[in-house]
């Protein structure tokens, strides 16, 4: 498997090791010892499995207090998908960073606590996996508008397809102090 750093420091791809031939392919999606090997030592308690049209937006979302940290990829087909550090404290707050995720290149994309996520459906059809490393909290649930000018996203979309809740999220800065992560 290989560690792929991006512009934001916590967020990493991981390209797991392929075995295939003409019958097919296998690779390990998870493995908590090699993945620990790779610096993401997560322990998972709920996998999300999600199915989006082309055009389809989903995010910015987070949880607080009770952070998610996410290990994602794509099963079918390709997204656009974005992390967005919003700790409170931290160097890199606001700063995002983007990698193309597809059943194509088998990436996975750790997003650690603290940090919103996002993604937009490029291709036809994409079914994504969330590993997630706290369940999902309804009273801590919580999203920043997609196309905030502060945080200032390359969306490859221009008008995508928002839910309700994501078309209306707030800007980041418009959310109260104490609805953000704070650095550890």
């Amino acid at each position: 498997m290989k560690r792929i750093e991006t512009d934001l420091p916590g967020c990493v791809v991981i390209e797991p090791a392929i075995f295939g031939d003409a019958r097919g392919f296998f690779y390990e999606g998870w493995n908590k010892a090699r993945f620990a090997e790779a610096g993401i030592h997560a322990e998972f308690v709920q996998h999300n499995v999600s199915s989006s049209s082309h055009g389809v937006l989903r995010g910015l979302h987070y949880q607080w207090p009770n952070p998610q940290g996410k290990l994602v990829s794509v099963l079918e087909g390709e997204v656009y998908d974005v992390a967005v550090d919003i700790r409170r404290g931290s160097a890199h707050f606001g700063r995002w960073t983007a990698v193309i995720l597809s059943a194509d290149n088998k990436r996975h994309f750790w997003i650690p606590e603290g940090f919103a996520h996002g993604f937009a459906v490029l291709s036809e059809r994409a079914i994504f996996s969330y590993l997630c490393t706290t369940h999902y909290d309804r009273e801590a649930d919580a999203s920043l508008r997609w196309n905030d000018a502060e945080i200032a996203i390359d969306w490859p979309l221009s008008a995508p397809s928002l839910s309700e809740k994501d078309a209306k999220a707030p800007f980041l800065a418009d959310v109260a102090a104490s609805r953000l992560p704070e650095m550890a």
